[in-house]
């Protein structure tokens, strides 16, 4: 999913508060329901010449609803600007909302015409306006919703979808039935979960937001989440100061790399390294210490014993134990003794199986589950993780404690403290061995320079996103490596250095 990233908030918004923002906010300025849905209509007409500029037939497609209404206006506005247009309406036994009949009136005055659900398309359509259904889905589209839906995908024109992607769940971004695939989507006054973590990415395409002139009241409240990407990174990443050494960046301890996984540990450690950790020791098996030191040599790498690592964790400002782990008698003693660490530490990989089996709750903790580690961690299936990714990390966190990263298209991160966010960085290329490794390494990097838990796991999954994300830019997604990662790291976690060229 593309983004306009600079008109795109920080601030997200849950679908069921989105009635309560725009009428309070709209009242505070002294605005109506209906002249935001002008707005609205004007705002998405606007993205439409901008991205489509060549397109002359228009084939609008409106629901029952509110969102129906900003299609009425977005109709309204195409055919005085000499556009031909298709109008198809759904209808209902209900009446319109107000400020939808009011649209649908003007629309009409303005010698528009209605067209029934099922009429014929015409042959030269070359630009669809989603309408249909707006952010209250909460079940799969009804046949006669689901049969427009899959006709729009089949067609050769390209969708502009007004506020969400119709069959997207705007909270959750669940497709519980057909579901529009947009190329470009305009969401108005407030980002909602669901365009960012989910299918999300599958169909929202290029998102564009317009917050219709409600922005001196939005800019005074806190939403309830948070949207992550890079250009916040400087906030949590600032330049070291010229007398920094590394004793000031991190005494960080990797444990994992049980038989025939040393890439995993090997990895993480040199992620670390990448992501500014100040020393790094990993504690792994004998066999693989040739390997890694010879793989990265500013890694010390010791043999795990009971002896190295009760030193180790009194050494360690941070520990990282997972990567490799295994689940047998040697990870599992490593991990007992890890539980009583007092400083922060991550969990990732084995370590969460072995937590699923045995769970705590630990406040100087991240755990890094993917959904079916997270699915083992709440003994409930990986449906139930996805059907709703923000609930799933904030019952992780309720049962854990400390902070929880539910990876996926769309990470979320969340605290017991409350807090929540979305990663909006990242892409398909990262579905290859390796990336959670490499990610664990940077979070723990991070917490050894000093950020909190929160901070630290929401900068580290940024960093790891926009590394793939430039690495993509360059190479393409399909066959990117962990590995690959490592120099654009580099340059993502000096967000104070200007770029020249990516290697």
């Amino acid at each position: 999913m593309k983004k306009n990233a600079a008109s795109i908030p920080h601030s997200v918004w849950p679908t069921a508060e989105m009635k309560r923002v725009e009428r309070e906010a709209a009242d505070s300025l002294g605005i109506t329901l209906y002249e935001l849905m002008q707005r609205a209509g004007e705002a998405a007409f606007a993205v439409a010449r901008e991205q489509f500029p060549d397109t002359r037939s228009w084939l609008v497609l409106c629901g029952h609803g509110n969102n129906g209404g900003d299609g009425y206006v977005v109709a309204r506005l195409a055919a005085a600007a000499g556009i031909a247009v298709t109008l198809l309406a759904l209808e209902s036994s209900k009446p319109l909302p107000e400020e939808a009949a009011t649209a649908r009136q003007a629309w009409l005055d303005a010698g528009g015409v209605i067209h029934a659900a099922d009429v014929a398309w015409p042959d030269d359509v070359d630009l669809i306006i989603d309408a249909l259904l707006g952010t209250g889905l909460d079940r799969a589209p009804r046949d006669d919703v689901s049969a427009l839906i899959e006709q729009a995908n089949l067609h050769s024109a390209p969708v502009l979808a007004l506020d969400i992607p119709s069959g997207l769940n705007a909270q959750t971004g669940t497709t519980p039935g057909a579901v529009i695939e947009a190329q470009h989507t305009v969401t108005f006054i407030a980002l909602k979960p669901g365009l960012l973590t989910g299918k999300a990415r599958d169909v929202v395409g290029q998102l564009h937001h317009h917050a219709l002139g409600l922005e001196p009241w939005l800019n005074g409240q806190q939403a309830p989440f948070s949207r992550f990407d890079e250009s916040q990174l400087a906030q949590w990443l600032p330049p070291r100061r010229p007398t920094a050494h590394k004793g000031d960046h991190g005494r960080l301890v990797i444990i994992g790399g049980d038989h025939g996984t040393a890439g995993a540990i090997r990895m993480a450690g040199e992620a670390a390294l990448r992501a500014g950790a100040g020393l790094v020791r990993v504690l792994t098996r004998s066999e693989n210490i040739p390997p890694i030191i010879t793989a990265r040599p500013e890694l010390m790498v010791h043999e795990l014993t009971a002896a190295s690592l009760d030193e180790s964790l009194e050494w360690a400002d941070v520990v990282v134990i997972g990567p490799g782990l295994g689940q047998q008698e040697w990870g599992k003693k490593a991990l007992q003794k890890v539980e009583n660490f007092r400083k922060p530490m991550l969990w990732d990989a084995d370590a969460l199986n072995l937590l699923a089996i045995n769970p705590d709750k630990r406040h100087n903790r991240v755990l890094t589950p993917h959904p079916g580690e997270a699915a083992r961690l709440l003994n409930c299936s990986v449906a139930e993780i996805e059907s709703d990714r923000l609930l799933s990390a904030q019952r992780l966190v309720k049962r854990y404690a400390g902070v929880v990263v539910l990876k996926g298209a769309g990470t979320v991160v969340a605290s017991e403290a409350g807090e929540a966010g979305i990663v909006d960085a990242g892409n398909a290329g990262m579905a290859s061995g390796g990336m959670g490794d490499v990610l664990s390494g940077i979070i723990g990097a991070l917490l050894g320079q000093k950020l909190s838990l929160y901070d630290a796991a929401c900068a580290g999954c940024v960093a790891h996103g926009a590394a793939a994300d430039r690495r993509a830019a360059q190479y393409g997604q399909r066959g990117m490596l962990a590995t690959d990662l490592f120099m654009t790291l580099l340059r993502v976690v000096n967000p104070d250095v200007v770029d020249t060229k990516d290697d």
